[in-house]
Formats: C-alpha cells, structure tokens, sequence
C-alpha cells in the first residue's frame, strides 16, 4: 500500500433526515427535517428541503415560513445511534482501522486491507458506500486521500453520494482553486475577514510571504500554511473495544442560542449512547457537557454520580446545570458535546444497586432489544414525546 490514497473519510448526507426516510420510504424525494415543533429547531434537512431554503440550524417558523410545504418529523429516540453504529460496523467488515468520529463523520484507515493498486482502493470503497447505501438505506459520501485533512475536504466537495479522490502529490493542487472558507477552522466571520485582504482561495495563502501571513494569521500562520499544501500527520484513531469513555457530539450548520433545543439534543445524546453502555456491558459514573464557541473556544462542565449507572434518567437532571455552568458566554454555540467515563463492568458494580434499580436496568435492556428490531422506537422520558407521524 505504500503511496496509494488510503485514508478515507465517511460523511453521512443529511444523517437524521436519512435514518427517517430509511424508516418510512414515502418520506424519500420530499422536502422534509427533522426538528422541534413551533419553538424548536431544524437540526437535519433533506436536500429538496434545502433547495427551498432551509437549513439547519433555522428556527422552524422560519422553515414553514420560507418552505410552506416542509414535511417536519419529530426526532426519534435512539434511532440515529442505533443506524450510526451498524454503520460503523459495516465500515469494520472493510478494514478493523475505523475512526467514529461523531455520530455521521469517520475515518477509515485501508493500509490492514492488502489492496495493492489505486483501482482496488477505490472499487473497495465504492462496494462499501454502495453496502451502507443498500442495507441501511443511508447515502454517504466519500473522500479518499493520503491524509485526514484531504480526505475530509474531499467527501464534502460533491454531496449527496460524493465521491472523490485525491491521489498521492496532488493534495496542494486540489486545494488550490477552492475557497478558503473550505479548510477546517475557517468560519464565516473569518472568511469575511480574509476576503477583505485579498485570500479567497487556498492558493492565495501559498502566494504571500511569511511576514503577510503572521500579520494576518498570527501564530498560527504555519499551520494555515501547512493546511493549504495539504499537510497532515494525524494517524486514524482506532476505538478500542474496551472504551474509556463514550461521547457524541452534534455541530450544528448556523451558531445557535436556544437553550431548550440545545438541552433537548444534550438528552438525545444520552438516549443514543446508554443503550451502547448496556450492550458493552458497562456502567459510567460521570458525565461531562462541552460547549463550543462560534471562535472555536470552548468550555466543559462535568458531574460525577455517587455511584456508576447504565440508566438514562440518573443523567437527565444535571443536562441543564452543566450546560448552564459551561455556557457562560452570552453568544450563541457552534457545537455541543456529552461524554461518559469513569467506566466500569456491570458484574463488578451489581452489588451496589437496590434491586429497584436492577429492575429498571432489565426493563431499559428489554427496551433496548425491542428499538434494535426496526420497529417504531418505544418513547420512554418526557423530552422524546412527539407525534409519531411527520407533520406536514
């Protein structure tokens, strides 16, 4: 394998709206979202629903406003978690190097898979996208390079159904006429800014000189100059199956500063990460909200039970006072985060639960069992009640 592209990078297109169509097939081809009811927002949209405005994440009264037609589903507890790892799992069944980096991002390193040629890498992860495309209805797409960077910029360029590759030597020139807005860390207000210098493309930071760049860059101005030539060492992280912690993250498209949907989407975590816990056969302790800015600065807050637990609703009542601790900025946020650690064995731990709270852990399991079977997911907190049916 050596010189060929072979790291990959996964990006599920309109991940939430996806998993729902896949569900419900007459939901496919139509402008629909997933997303809150009057006061909520729209955290995935479907392409057609793109084309007519919406975005996420746009207030629904905006969505219904600007696309009067917007089919809106509820979102569906455990559902997302649930597709996104048999997604993974497919990924594995390819090469055991499998970065998941958030619930619909990865990456997959193919160096373990014995491919020798260009054609065989790319007719592997073809065969892949169209797995993942057949048996769980989700269109992907991917980017193929020698690197992290190039691989995520590369999936992104072309989506829905994306494929693109960067061959070996070609990473500068591929970078070159896109816009500078492309490269991870370059928002909008910061692209705004470098526009009004003059660099609106890659290639215009490769086209000024070291002093240009630190006075416009700062410090960082070596990595901006390494990111334009598409440099980037960091090797793909492997999950282990013995996790030390287990997290899910969702970055939302626009900077947002409703509370309640942030807090409600927190919770939606923990619905899609504890059934993972109970089917690793393990219990957490602490629970940890991170917050980030539109600069990308960010914050966390973190609360430790006074004994491990593989339940949901020990977890829900410090969503909100860790969100508040951590978000203490009046701006609006680029991203939220929930891990668990402090991870523990079940077997080991059983003797410190009443058996109360073992009934409620077999019930949580049989429920568990019953989501993973396709059927309608069964809702079992408060902040999960919503009409089953989309409302159009």
């Amino acid at each position: 394998m050596s010189g060929l592209s072979t790291v990959v990078h996964l990006d599920a297109d309109a991940f939430f709206v996806a998993c729902e169509q896949a569900r419900d097939p007459s939901l496919l081809g139509r402008k629909c979202a997933v997303g809150g009811q009057e006061r909520g927002i729209i955290s995935s949209a479907s392409y057609e629903a793109r084309a007519c405005g919406v975005y996420t994440p746009m207030p629904t009264m905006r969505a219904r406003a600007v696309c009067p037609d917007l089919i809106l589903i509820p979102h569906t507890s455990g559902l997302y978690g649930r597709v996104s790892r048999q997604m993974f799992d497919l990924c594995e069944t390819l090469t055991p190097e499998v970065q998941r980096n958030s619930i619909d991002e990865g990456y997959l390193e193919l160096g373990p898979c014995g491919l020798t040629t260009p054609a065989a890498v790319e007719a592997a992860v073809r065969g892949l996208q169209t797995r993942i495309q057949r048996e769980l209805g989700i269109p992907v797409s991917f980017g193929i390079a020698t690197n992290k960077l190039v691989a995520q910029i590369a999936s992104k360029l072309r989506k829905p159904r994306g494929f693109v590759v960067v061959p070996p030597g070609e990473e500068a020139s591929f970078l070159a006429p896109l816009p500078i807005g492309k490269l991870p860390g370059v928002g909008a207000k910061t692209e705004e800014m470098l526009a009004q210098r003059g660099l609106t493309r890659v290639e215009h930071i490769l086209a000024r000189s070291a002093d240009q760049l630190q006075a416009i860059f700062g410090r960082d101005w070596r990595s901006r100059v390494a990111q334009a030539r598409g440099e980037d060492d960091r090797p793909v992280e492997t999950e282990h199956e013995d996790a030390k912690s287990y997290s899910q993250q969702q970055t939302f498209g626009r900077d947002i500063a409703d509370f309640a949907e942030i807090e409600r989407v927190a919770k939606g975590m923990i619905d899609d990460l504890m059934p993972k816990i109970r089917e690793d056969g393990k219990r957490v302790r602490t629970l940890t909200v991170k917050v980030r800015y539109p600069d990308f600065t960010q914050a966390t807050h973190a609360h430790s039970l006074a004994a491990p637990s593989d339940l949901e609703a020990p977890f829900y009542p410090f969503v909100a006072p860790l969100l508040k601790a951590a978000w203490t900025r009046k701006q609006p946020l680029r991203l939220i985060s929930v891990r668990f650690s402090n991870v523990g064995d079940q077997a080991a731990q059983l003797e410190m639960f009443a058996e109360d709270e073992e009934k409620r852990r077999r019930l949580a399991s049989v429920l568990d069992q019953l989501n993973r079977s396709g059927r309608d997911p069964i809702v079992r907190h408060g902040h999960q009640l919503a009409k089953k049916r989309p409302i159009g």
